[in-house]
């Protein structure tokens, strides 16, 4: 059994896992029309050291000139857990570790995130971003 898992979210689980997989895959080899297409309109992003982004194109756009090339993400799958928002989607919490390239020497400690995802039609979109470090 997956870790703060049941069998009964076990499918929900996995999708949300497969959907992580391909947006940071996105993420870490800039590609912004891949990460564009998974954020909702009216995305609240909220990064503990950068503040509150709601403007999709500004974070975009924001991702694109301090991360492109510079910072890749690892998960730590083991510290994954999803659950179900009835009538919604999903809450998304795990760990999470970014290495920035531009300090090879740095050391790299696990952080922690939240992810709302919000199910339309058969899309998932990130609704809903926490970003702690």
């Amino acid at each position: 059994m997956l870790k703060g898992q049941d069998v009964e979210n076990e499918a929900l689980y996995n999708t949300i896992m497969k959907l992580d997989k391909t947006y940071f895959t996105a993420y870490n080899e800039c590609d912004m029309k891949t990460q564009s297409e998974f954020y909702d309109e009216d995305i609240e992003f909220y990064h503990d050291m950068g503040g509150l982004a709601t403007d999709k194109a500004e974070l975009l756009k924001s991702i694109e000139k301090n991360i492109c090339g510079k910072v890749t993400r690892t998960l730590i799958e083991e510290s994954v857990e999803v659950h179900p928002i009835k009538d919604f989607g999903a809450i998304q919490i795990g760990m999470h570790k970014f290495y920035n390239n531009q300090e090879p020497n740095a050391i790299s400690k696990p952080t922690k995130f939240i992810v709302i995802w919000k199910k339309t039609n058969s899309k998932w979109l990130m609704s809903r971003v926490i970003s702690l470090h």
